[in-house]
């Protein structure tokens, strides 16, 4: 007995890598501010597991989950496992990304030394935004695949 499973695809290996990435950049600081005064406290400083950036983490853990959801389900189609579905969710990461980068701007988490040169004290958010991309470049790859029925 043979099974002929379909091929993964150069776009959903690249969204698997995605959410894989999404997820490491959730986990890792997003900011980092000192506490005014000082006085021996730490600093403050968050992750991408708080506020809006939450939107990001369940887009990665969602891309990671549609991506296994054909090989969940054996050898029937599944109607969710199109481009529509990944794009979908690249949009909801990004929204969740922008809406917290806004809310961090309010919090003074940005230091602007000089005109052109913005610093954070954490790279999760760097992270998060390159898994992102990745993701809507996968979407966009998937648009040229043939789509199996």
């Amino acid at each position: 007995m043979t099974m002929h499973r379909r091929p993964l695809g150069g776009g959903r290996t690249m969204a698997a890598v995605a959410g894989v990435v999404i997820l490491i950049g959730c986990v890792l600081p997003w900011w980092q501010l000192e506490q005014p005064g000082g006085g021996g406290l730490p600093p403050l400083s968050g992750n991408g597991l708080e506020a809006s950036g939450i939107l990001a983490l369940l887009a990665g853990v969602a891309t990671l989950l549609l991506v296994a959801l054909p090989y969940a389900v054996g050898d029937r189609p599944t109607p969710i496992d199109r481009w529509e579905a990944y794009a979908f969710l690249a949009v909801v990461g990004w929204v969740g990304l922008g809406w917290r980068v806004i809310d961090l701007f309010g919090l003074g988490a940005f230091r602007f030394v000089d005109p052109l040169d913005v610093v954070t004290n954490g790279p999760g958010l760097w992270v998060t935004g390159i898994g992102l991309v990745i993701l809507s470049r996968a979407a966009f790859v998937m648009t040229r695949e043939p789509h199996y029925r």
